[in-house]
């Protein structure tokens, strides 16, 4: 298992053409990697601890400059990346895995009622476009890339590329290519 620190420089590696040299006090200057790292910590710590809840009223305040609403508890893999400012909800029932793009606008929520009641789980390399809604208890393979404005209520397989609304699925090798870069190793 990673530790914190681990998943943080991964986390951090996904804005490497943002940065000239690879540290993370330069990283905190980009608003996606600031407010994952503070996610991340506010993980790390219990929110009774001092640390905890200095990292949370950080989490809270960036939540409201930047419009991401994500709760620490939430099961996110390393290597997240938040490309723009912009409203991100994320129920915090759901999982996504590494390296994992969101652009503004995404809701990742579940649904309450039906045979499709719970939130999303999301596989590893996952683009997921502007304004695309992703809700119940579905299940997103690996290497999927979900396109702008796309519903997504039904299971995706590995390998795919999502359109419209309803979705539409279509099998593609390599979806993600040129999407999601600056994969740091296990």
């Amino acid at each position: 298992m990673m530790s914190a620190t681990e998943i943080i420089h991964a986390d951090l590696f996904r804005y490497k053409d943002e940065l000239v040299r690879l540290t993370w006090i330069r990283g905190l200057l980009i608003p996606g990697f600031r407010y994952t790292y503070f996610l991340r910590k506010s993980a790390q710590y219990s929110k009774k601890t001092l640390s905890g809840i200095f990292f949370r009223s950080l989490l809270q305040l960036h939540s409201y400059i930047y419009g991401y609403q994500i709760n620490p508890s939430t099961k996110i893999g390393k290597g997240l990346y938040l490309g723009h400012r912009g409203t991100i909800i994320i129920n915090s029932n759901a999982v996504l895995g590494e390296f994992c793009n969101l652009s503004p606008g995404v809701t990742i929520g579940q649904t309450n009622r039906g045979a499709k009641k719970g939130s999303p789980v999301i596989g590893n390399k996952v683009w997921i476009g502007t304004n695309a809604v992703i809700v119940g208890r579905i299940s997103i393979g690996d290497d999927v890339l979900i396109a702008p404005n796309a519903y997504v209520n039904i299971d995706i397989p590995s390998n795919s590329i999502v359109l419209g609304n309803p979705a539409q699925i279509i099998s593609r090798t390599n979806p993600t290519l040129g999407y999601i870069e600056h994969c740091a190793s296990s």
